[in-house]
């Protein structure tokens, strides 16, 4: 069964194949996991076209002895204070990322310790440690990744641009690429001065590569403050037949032309050009306070005041804050580790509205993992009821568990480890709620996963639509007559959404539609009476439900 990587939830096991590629730096092994359902864009730089150096002037290591004389010996790495270490790490972190299936991962969970766990991947990688990093380096490795990331498809369009030669750019080792990608951003979106990020750029060049690298960084770039200081980056055309508009706007808005093509499609382009710049800003988050301790939004609001972090109360949800910046802040305050609060945007907790869970009900969550509605549904439930999450990863399940329990909502959620296909066709108990929150393309979370929009392809909707029919159709055997089904996704494309109900209920004549208005604003209800979140209309993530009944 092939593996993939689902935003909202997984269903399918996430025990990732590994790939074995050569060190970009001494010829050591480096092991990195690799996910299967990932790509670049066409015209993109691509670990395909590239060859793998063995070579390292800076792996070099020193054995010392501790002050008690029978300890043994230490291998310590070089240390090199004069690289830059949020370039470092966020040269090594793009490696990882588009090599090794890791995610970008906006959220940094790890708090304060993670900058130790990141100096351990570029000593890894790089054969040295740079100075230790500070919270203010912590924050710009965010943006700088993030928005690498984001800005990849017109950075390199620019680095193409200025190589002159195709040949010269496709090929570029890879540490060579994220170098330039890094410090394109920094100077063309960033506006940051031209002169440091040559220097630093440069300077890790040579150290990680070699002289002649540093010398190549060191020309490109100072040709770009050039044409930057006199407003003539070179120019994208979108001029064109449908196609040619297509790829243009791909490359000035970074994004695959296949998403391009399908939204103009569906939206018209205006909004598709919306949508893209929408999935290159910077996202906000919001919290949920913990009601399941007790605590309400009032109580959330006054931490965040004492923690000086800028906030706003929700316009839709009761105990909902957003936040534009200062999330580093809340993690390393320990909020989320306490379970005073949690990461859950508006759009997913409106999903939970429409579910309306209530006090003594029988509700399952067919793929709970990662387990954020789960945990709000099961603190709606007031400890009467009972709440069952169903997900195919143990992994995944386990941790649901341990945070129900921080949560203080363990009472009323019992786990199950189970494909949802086999578990519906072996039980035949009917539940009062059924949540099927599907498998989907997350494309109305990019601005959130800035990396998910080059490993989405276009052949996954096909896949993706028929096992979200699979799984409807199984979901649906779990509901009781006069029960509820609800199904929801983290896309905003109608054929996951509008267009998979409309085929179920040709394939069960046996429920019908419930207006989602009488649990959600109404500018959020669309004419067949279903739950459309859109990012550019309300400035959240994109998100979708329908509320199902079965007949008596």
């Amino acid at each position: 069964m092939e593996l993939w990587n689902f935003p909202a939830c997984s269903f399918f096991s996430d025990h990732h194949t590994h790939t074995i590629m050569p060190s970009l730096l001494s010829g050591r092994i480096l092991h990195f996991p690799k996910l299967s359902a990932t790509s670049s864009s066409s015209e993109s730089y691509s670990s395909k076209q590239v060859k793998f150096p063995k070579k390292i002037s800076q792996n070099s290591a020193t054995f010392v002895r501790p002050a008690d004389s029978g300890s043994p010996l230490r291998k310590t790495h070089k240390l090199n204070l004069e690289v830059s270490p949020h370039r470092a790490v966020s040269a090594v972190r793009l490696m990882r990322i588009e090599f090794g299936g890791a995610f970008a991962d906006l959220l940094n969970e790890q708090g304060k310790g993670s900058g130790d766990n990141e100096m351990g991947y570029v000593e890894r990688t790089l054969g040295f440690r740079t100075r230790d990093l500070d919270d203010r380096d912590l924050r710009l490795v965010t943006e700088v990744v993030g928005g690498t990331i984001r800005w990849r498809r017109y950075l390199d369009h620019l680095i193409l641009s200025l190589c002159h030669d195709e040949r010269t750019f496709r090929s570029m080792e890879p540490l060579l690429v994220q170098i330039l990608r890094i410090g394109f951003y920094e100077i063309t979106k960033l506006d940051m001065p031209p002169y440091a990020v040559v220097d630093e750029s440069v300077r890790l060049a040579k150290v990680a590569l070699r002289p002649g690298a540093g010398n190549l960084v060191n020309g490109i770039l100072r040709k770009l403050a050039v044409l930057k200081e006199s407003d003539s980056l070179p120019a994208v055309e979108v001029d064109g037949d449908d196609r040619q508009q297509a790829r243009g706007l791909a490359t000035l808005y970074s994004h695959p032309v296949w998403m391009v093509r399908r939204w103009t499609k569906y939206f018209g382009q205006d909004t598709a050009i919306k949508l893209m710049a929408w999935n290159n800003s910077y996202p906000s988050f919001s919290l949920r306070a913990n009601t399941g301790k007790g605590l309400t939004g009032a109580d959330l609001v006054s931490r965040l005041k004492m923690l000086k972090v800028p906030h706003e109360p929700s316009l839709y949800l009761d105990d909902f804050v957003r936040l534009k910046t200062g999330m580093q802040n809340v993690i390393q305050a320990g909020l989320l580790k306490e379970g005073f609060c949690a990461v859950q945007d508006e759009s997913a907790g409106l999903v939970v509205s429409i579910v309306d869970p209530q006090p003594g009900e029988n509700i399952i969550d067919c793929c709970a993992a990662p387990g954020g509605k789960t945990l709000f549904m099961a603190s709606r439930l007031n400890g009467q009821g009972k709440l069952f999450a169903v997900d195919i990863n143990e992994g995944r399940l386990r941790i649901l568990r341990e945070t129900a329990k921080l949560h203080q909502v363990i009472d009323v959620i019992s786990t199950v480890h189970s494909d949802l296909r086999t578990f519906s066709t072996d039980k035949v108990v009917e539940w009062d709620k059924v949540l099927l929150d599907a498998p989907c393309s997350g494309l109305g979370v990019l601005s959130k996963r800035a990396d998910l929009r080059w490993n989405r392809k276009l052949e996954d909707m096909e896949q993706l639509k028929h096992l979200q029919d699979e799984l409807l159709d199984s979901a649906s055997r779990l509901v009781k007559p006069g029960g509820v089904l609800i199904y929801s996704t983290c896309s905003i494309d109608p054929e996951e959404n509008e267009e998979r109900i409309e085929a179920f209920l040709l394939r069960h004549p046996e429920f019908y539609i419930d207006p989602v208005n009488k649990y959600v604003p109404e500018n959020f209800v669309t004419n067949r009476g279903f739950y459309m979140s859109n990012p550019v209309k309300h400035e959240l993530d994109g998100a979708f439900a329908a509320r199902l009944v079965r007949f008596q």
